[in-house]
């Protein structure tokens, strides 16, 4: 991509978000899939014909998003040069999610500074997947700490980094794929093998990003405000720990960065499920661990944009 449209994009979405308002492909991505299985699932009898609907399901999505998407800049560009210009620059946009993932966690903030613990935990049910109605305010604090790391891996960096190597296709294929792992990439009995190929795409495609999200969160830290050799070793020690090949990079990255233990007891559509411990509780898990979080988050924004601007520099115009 361009570095003028990277910088557009950016701004974009540092200014605006994604405002409900106005399309966004990640919704019709997520329509494209619940009409697929809907359609898919009857033709399916056991866990190959599941495992192989989920797969063409999932293949058709990322092909389409990459391949519609370039035909049609293709074919903007090519009528109205500005305009195709303008829409390369908003669906860009639509990849980044930093001002969105920044707001969100304030709004929680703002209702645990309010001593609103009711409206931290609704606030926090809108990012993350795990039952909250029952979370004391410490809990509260750490769903919000893990959000930030894991959204900055594949809400920001990710998304940079397809920008940066394969513009506006790969960027929408990637979030395909991360669509496709919200939505159908779980290991219960009803998606285990019609999402199998989902999950496994997506572990694949935000390897390197996880990993370059872990080590901008070190140079973060190091920049002031966290402890960047806390980072740097809890990443190297607890990483692997993690059941995800890749959220335990930037989540115990992140766990050394502000001196907390992540990680722990969390409950899903009422099932407990107890994941490693990643850091060491030299800090308790507050609203100052989360206010440094956000902090770091947007330093690591402001770095990966810097180093996918650097790359594109480099690349084709």
């Amino acid at each position: 991509m361009s570095p003028l449209f990277l910088i557009a994009a950016y701004t974009l979405d540092r200014l605006i978000g994604d405002p409900p308002w106005l399309p966004h492909p990640v919704r019709w991505m997520g329509r494209f899939i619940a009409i697929g299985e809907q359609g898919l699932r009857p033709l399916a009898t056991g866990p190959a014909s599941l495992f192989l609907a989920g797969t063409g399901l999932s293949l058709a999505l990322v092909g389409l998003s990459y391949g519609g998407s370039w035909l049609a800049l293709r074919s903007l560009c090519a009528w109205s040069p500005t305009f195709g210009a303008m829409v390369m620059v908003y669906l860009a946009a639509t990849t980044l999610a930093t001002k969105d993932l920044l707001d969100e966690t304030a709004t929680v903030v703002d209702r645990l500074l309010c001593h609103d613990l009711p409206g931290a935990r609704a606030r926090v049910a809108r990012i993350v997947g795990r039952d909250t109605a029952e979370l004391s305010e410490s809990e509260v604090c750490r769903a919000t700490v893990e959000t930030l790391a894991e959204s900055a891996s594949d809400g920001i960096i990710a998304p940079l980094f397809y920008l940066a190597v394969g513009g506006v296709p790969a960027a929408l294929a990637y979030k395909a794929i991360n669509t496709l792992d919200s939505c159908i990439g779980h290991k219960d009995e009803h998606y285990f093998w019609f999402g199998k190929f989902a999950a496994r795409l997506d572990d694949l495609a935000n390897w390197l990003p996880a990993r370059l999200t872990a080590l901008l969160l070190v140079v973060a830290a190091a920049l002031g405000g966290a402890d960047w050799r806390g980072a740097l070793s809890t990443w190297r020690r607890d990483a692997h720990r993690h059941a995800s090949p890749n959220a335990g990079h930037p989540e115990a990255a992140m766990a050394g960065a502000l001196g907390v233990r992540l990680g722990g007891r969390n409950t899903y559509a009422g099932v407990p499920h107890v994941t490693p411990f990643l850091g060491q509780a030299l800090r308790p898990l507050d609203i100052v661990a989360v206010e440094t979080a956000r902090r770091l988050v947007a330093r690591v924004s402001w770095l990966g944009f810097a180093a996918a601007l650097i790359f594109s520099l480099g690349g084709p115009r």
